[in-house]
């Protein structure tokens, strides 16, 4: 997968781990992207090393991947911040 579409894939993966998991984090526009984009590759490499399942091409899959490691990392971002999960 090409970066942009990496990119697209973490602002739509981001989006949806703040739409499932509201609060107020810092950051905006860009954290939502980035987090999406390390979700991606946390889910990725969970999804191929447990489930053999990955982040190969732009589609659903690669969408919901992205999607459960953002919701991971967002999990794991507010549980050190002390923030309310």
């Amino acid at each position: 997968m090409g970066w942009l579409a990496w990119i697209v894939v973490g602002l739509i993966a981001g989006i949806l781990a703040k739409w499932i998991m509201p609060g107020r984090d810092p950051g905006g526009f860009i954290v939502t992207i980035l987090i999406g984009i390390a979700g991606g590759i946390v889910g990725g490499w969970i999804g191929a090393s447990i489930f053999g399942v990955g982040m190969a091409d732009f589609g659903l899959q690669s969408i919901i991947v992205a999607t459960l490691g953002a919701i991971l990392l967002l999990f794991l971002y507010r549980l050190i911040r002390g923030r309310r999960v």
